[in-house]
């Protein structure tokens, strides 16, 4: 392999899902890069990364993790991402930014399906990536059915670098197809060369010419060399397999065990070799670096208790410096990380990922420099949120802060969000998932001492009429002096669904004088907000027909008392019908799990309505269905559960409908217990 020249600092994500042994492969390449002396565990808690409460309660991946290193003289800069799927969004927005990424999955072809979220993302931003398929050293481990499934999910073609050697069922090395050369595993050390062993000679060429093969689809020359049964050299095959993935035309293949360190230095070595550069990265997000000044773009946004906000930042062009302002933000300190661990350094050039600190006006996703750069157009939008839990601090005198926090947690994981809703006065917290809501409730509590309670959303049932009625109620009260006097009749009738409120008056000769009339509709939409069933009044029409008036003792409140009176005393009798929200709801999965929707949607007295082809994603369906509100809370959990947790939807209020019988009953008994 010709000599390489030393690179500007360059960094790869470490992806996949969860338990698919992300965090021990970055462990293994801090630990060959000599970045930390001893591999830590996730069992010991004492890994680089996870060192939050959160991630070492549940002995996973909650945040982002990252590193900088050196490898062969070249600086590396290591992110790793959590894998459970509800936290997809930190790794979309690490994967922004880095030259590459590394995709660990396990030798398991049942479970490709599982990154197919991750290759989708990665090939619609054009992305570099590698495959590495970790726990090879497992006797049931099968490099070729694994590969076959992952390319049924993979949108390039997959080129297998190596293949295994086995001895007694299990891999014990593999033969690099490039260079033909073999190599024996050795537990937590490199590994030895040795002579390509008999039995896999076959298998070796036939892999190699497959490879080649595929390489000559995108390049003629190295075509014209295989129909003429040239044999391309070493370095021609190295430069092909160079640019076609920094085209991110192909998705080369390498296979190890990071808990052993068997493979780690081979990919590490493709990384070195074949990674772009950061000016390559730089222009496949359309970013300018003509103008020759500072510039960086932030993917991760961090409040760090008592160090304050912090803005991880990837460096495009010139350097970055201590003090310097950026966006209009004064930089406090520039640090270079190895998980919880920061360094302060006075600059960082083009390349480097560095925290800089109290960046207030900065958010996630901005290009920063001295002339404000703002966000950059390409930046995802957040991921739709799916799941949500109603929240209110324990303590009463916290809500202001538990407020202030929540925008804290949406600074840093754009995939959060809250909102208060109109129709049941509760606060609810938006995200990804149950364990998603989880996490940021502890990070609630561990950072700002905050302890949250939570619970199931109330549904925002409605109420309205079935029958037209009319209805006189007459407000009459002395109390010595002024007394109060209102009289009213009005005529209410269902309206059809969808059609809110209207308010009438066919008084003539004076009966109600005209400016005690919108005192009359004031008292009827304050009854609206609780009908008889307890929920708000919809789909009405009422009318002011008649009424009677006291020269002295009537008034605006006295009108109004009479409104709320005949509405109280009347709407029993027009037939009180419970109404549910309705929701759109468009799934969206892989196609073999179609068949399973149908009972999945019925099961929650749904009705799909049809299903096609979802665009630009191979071998996905999307079924339209409509689905009761209320059935929608752990709609996500059941979804993910067949679909080996890779299932997704999007919804929207579509309509209100009738609701009767014993899931009425239910929702009018739950309301009144709540009010008790």
């Amino acid at each position: 392999m010709t000599k390489k020249e030393p690179s500007e600092p360059r960094c790869a994500a470490i992806i996949g899902p969860y338990l698919s042994g992300k965090t021990t492969l970055f462990e293994s390449l801090l630990a060959a890069t000599g970045a930390i002396n001893r591999k830590g565990t996730i069992k010991e808690g004492n890994t680089v990364g996870d060192s939050t409460p959160e991630a070492r309660a549940r002995q996973m991946s909650t945040e982002l993790s990252v590193a900088s290193t050196e490898y062969l003289g070249d600086k590396w800069t290591f992110i790793n991402c959590p894998g459970s799927i509800e936290l997809i969004q930190e790794a979309f927005n690490a994967l922004m930014v880095v030259d590459a990424a590394v995709v660990v999955c396990e030798p398991d072809a049942t479970k490709a399906l599982t990154v197919a979220r991750l290759l989708k993302f990665l090939s619609d931003q054009k992305i570099p990536h590698i495959i590495f398929i970790n726990r090879m050293d497992s006797a049931e481990s099968s490099v070729k059915a694994t590969l076959e499934a992952l390319q049924g999910v993979c949108e390039h073609p997959l080129i297998l670098r190596e293949i295994p050697i086995r001895e007694d069922g299990h891999v014990t090395g593999h033969v690099d197809l490039v260079s033909e050369r073999a190599f024996r595993w050795n537990p937590d050390k490199p590994s030895d060369l040795i002579e390509v062993p008999d039995s896999v000679r076959d298998r070796e060429k036939e892999a190699r010419n497959e490879m080649l093969e595929t390489l000559a689809d995108f390049d003629d020359t190295l075509l014209e060399e295989l129909l003429e049964d040239v044999v391309p050299s070493t370095d021609e095959i190295y430069q092909n397999l160079t640019k076609d993935l920094q085209q991110a035309l192909i998705v080369p293949v390498f296979f190890g065990s990071a808990l052993h360190d068997n493979g780690v230095r081979r990919l590490l070595k493709a990384l070195r070799h074949e990674a772009p550069e950061p000016a390559e990265t730089a222009k496949r997000l359309g970013i300018d670096l003509s103008a020759g000044t500072a510039l960086g773009q932030v993917f991760k946004t961090l409040h760090a208790g008592h160090s304050g906000k912090l803005s991880y930042v990837r460096v495009w062009n010139s350097e970055v410096t201590d003090s310097m302002t950026l966006n209009g933000d004064r930089v406090s300190g520039v640090y270079r990380m190895l998980g919880s661990k920061l360094d302060k350094v006075a600059k960082a050039g083009p390349g480097e990922v560095v925290a800089l600190g109290r960046m207030e006006s900065v958010a996630t996703g901005a290009l920063v420099s001295p002339t404000r750069e703002g966000k950059t157009g390409g930046w995802p939008d957040p991921v739709t949120p799916l799941y949500s839990l109603s929240i209110h601090a324990q303590q009463q005198s916290d809500e202001v802060r538990l407020t202030a926090a929540l925008t804290k947690l949406m600074d840093e994981d754009p995939s959060l969000s809250y909102e208060q809703k109109q129709d049941t006065g509760e606060l609810l917290f938006w995200g990804q998932g149950e364990v998603h809501l989880q996490i940021a409730l502890d990070r609630l509590r561990n950072r700002y001492n905050l302890t949250v309670n939570s619970h199931r959303p109330q549904v925002p049932y409605k109420e309205t009429i079935r029958k037209s009625f009319s209805q006189h109620a007459r407000h009459k009260k002395q109390s010595g002096g002024h007394g109060q006097f209102g009289d009213v009749h009005l005529d209410i009738k269902p309206l059809p669904r969808g059609s809110g409120f209207n308010f009438a008056n066919s008084i003539s000769g004076g009966v109600v004088p005209r400016q005690y009339i919108p005192a009359v509709e004031a008292g009827v939409r304050d009854y609206m907000h609780r009908g008889p069933l307890g929920f708000p009044v919809v789909d009405i029409a009422v009318t002011l027909t008649d009424g009677q008036y006291h020269s002295v003792d009537s008034s605006d409140m006295a009108f109004k008392a009479a409104a709320q009176l005949a509405m109280r005393e009347g709407m029993p009798n027009g037939q009180p019908v419970l109404l549910e929200p309705i929701c759109q709801v468009e799934i969206a999965l892989p196609n073999e799990f179609t068949s399973k929707i149908q009972r999945l949607v019925s099961g929650r007295r749904g009705q799909i309505l049809g299903f096609g082809a979802r665009s630009g994603w191979k071998d996905w369906d999307e079924v339209s269905a409509q689905m009761p509100e209320s059935e929608m809370h752990d709609l996500i959990n059941e979804l993910r559960s067949v679909t080996l947790g890779v299932g997704t939807f999007h919804w929207k209020f579509d309509h209100l409908q009738e609701i009767t019988g014993r899931v009425a009953d239910q929702a009018v008994a739950q309301h009144s217990e709540r009010e008790t």
